[in-house]
């Protein structure tokens, strides 16, 4: 009840009408970097991140979490007008929701899709707001082994958020982001580390620029190295359909669905690294299980349109519970937001109650204003949205070029983080073409510092001994946590490659 209480009145604290214009105006923007094929809610977040710098705490996490939850749900509606996903969480709604605009419904599916983002998201805050804060009633037991640890994990589940099938590309690319953490000045010693007699390096790596760099650049390169100028086809929005549907109605017939589909979303955006493209495709599976007309399913079916949006949108509050508390992201973009706190000096983490036990309200209230955001910055896009589909990608990347080099500037004013974050940038993109995620690297950059010094205090604490990491009960358990989660990752593939092998070896008996 003390939960609801103190977020009704970081609710009320809220109602500042100039944060409530920038929040639609961050989500209507959300919305249509969801939208648009090949960006993202994590590069939307990673851009931003660096040009909000500046500006009031109120303004930049109403931008942040606007740009947020429109960008998962914006994703639906490039998967429906064009069967091209704007987000991966989007995916699973292309399924359905492309079949459903070729039968001339566009506009009752993306309807129903916004109502079932809506919800989702809704649902999602309440779990945030009433969930996270208990977890943190672990604070006072934690010290530096169960930081260590906690970090450790953190790093081990880059094996998840991979986007490949190889979970140990995931662990290399958080070791790389673990390497750069290290460069600079070591904080408990005073010793400068792998600046290579650079001064613009005995600071660190700035997140904001190499986050810029590794989510940002790239995607500028690939548009430009494709030559993408070719316009796209566009379903009509207009329903050609004589069919009467009215959405409220259909969405709350299926709320068995409904609850179904968001329990999902926020278990799954619960648990480390995995994230709402995970979410959405558990959420449209177990519909599709438990549907009385699964037959439907690929031709049209409305359940297997509300589903994935309940369940992605859902996420987002699932995902923000071990950022909050933890300091683990549930998603990329929690990743990213992760370190948009942290240049903020918000600690998230199992203290974050004692520090600033107001902060989760005060998000899980961004996050209940930005529900409302959505329905009205659908509703604007809707119809406009047909227009901005069919804009080539090579118009828009030099936009997000302009817009990457003056964030990676902002920050500190610095020619030197520009220089930073083109490098990582053509970095960023060499390991993509060897189908290597972003995402491990930044996470790695960010736990980069908390691993090696609560590493090396332990270490001072029991004059030398590992064995504090396995005497303290905490320590263990997340220490048995990191060897499942290995095991289970190694194992997981197995079947799979041998899958493959199978039909290899197979085809090549057909050939002969």
């Amino acid at each position: 009840m003390n939960g609801l209480v103190m977020l009704a009145q970081q609710f009320i604290g809220l109602m500042d009408p100039m944060v409530l214009l920038i929040l639609l105006l961050s989500t209507l923007l959300g919305v249509i970097i969801g939208a648009l094929p090949g960006l993202s809610a994590t590069m939307g977040i990673a851009l931003l991140t660096g040009l909000t710098y500046k500006f009031p705490l109120d303004y930049t996490f109403a931008i942040l979490m606007g740009v947020y939850v429109g960008a998962i749900y914006g994703g639906s509606m490039s998967a429906i007008l064009l069967n091209i996903p704007g987000t991966a969480s989007a995916a699973a709604t292309a399924l359905e929701g492309h079949p459903l605009a070729l039968q001339g419904k566009a506009e009752t599916a993306i309807k129903v899709t916004r109502l079932a983002s809506i919800i989702g998201t809704f649902i999602g805050v309440m779990a945030l707001a009433l969930i996270a804060p208990p977890l943190t009633s672990i604070a006072l037991k934690f010290t530096s082994p169960e930081y260590f640890t906690l970090a450790l994990f953190g790093v081990m589940i880059c094996g998840s958020i991979v986007t490949s099938d190889i979970p140990l590309k995931g662990w290399i690319g958080g070791l790389i982001g673990l390497l750069i953490a290290q460069i600079g000045m070591d904080t408990l010693q005073g010793a400068s580390r792998f600046d290579f007699g650079s001064n613009a390096l005995m600071g660190g790596i700035e997140m904001v620029p190499a986050m810029i760099g590794f989510y940002a650049i790239p995607e500028v390169i690939k548009a430009f190295a494709k030559h993408d100028t070719d316009n796209v086809t566009v379903n009509e929005l207009k329903d050609k359909s004589k069919e009467k549907i009215s959405v409220v109605r259909l969405v709350c017939s299926k709320l068995r669905l409904v609850i179904q589909s968001a329990l999902i979303g926020i278990g799954i955006g619960a648990l480390p690294g995995v994230g709402e493209d995970v979410a959405a495709w558990v959420a449209y599976g177990a519909a599709k299980k438990t549907s009385k007309e699964p037959e439907k399913f690929g031709t049209g079916s409305y359940e297997g349109a509300i589903a994935p949006e309940v369940g992605n949108n859902a996420a987002i509050g699932g995902a923000m519970i071990p950022m909050l508390t933890l300091a683990v992201p549930g998603s990329p973009p929690a990743a990213v937001l992760l370190g948009a706190l942290m240049i903020h000096n918000i600690r998230p983490g199992p203290m974050i109650m004692r520090d600033n036990p107001t902060f989760i309200y005060y998000i899980a209230a961004l996050l209940f204003i930005s529900v409302v955001a959505l329905w009205i910055a659908g509703i604007i896009l809707a119809k406009p949205m047909t227009k901005i589909l069919k804009v080539p990608k090579v118009y828009l990347m030099p936009i997000v070029a302009a817009l990457s080099i003056v964030g990676a500037y902002a920050i500190n004013n610095r020619a030197s983080d520009i220089v930073v974050c083109l490098v990582f940038g053509v970095f960023g993109y060499i390991l993509d073409k060897m189908q290597y995620s972003p995402a491990p690297i930044v996470l790695g950059i960010i736990l980069g510092n908390m691993i090696d010094e609560n590493f090396r205090r332990s270490l001072i604490v029991s004059d030398g001994s590992l064995s504090i990491f396995v005497t303290r009960p905490i320590s263990l358990v997340f220490l048995v946590i990191i060897a499942i989660t290995i095991i289970r990752m190694i194992y997981k593939k197995k079947p799979a490659a041998q899958a493959t092998a199978a039909s290899a070896t197979a085809a090549s008996n057909e050939e002969e």
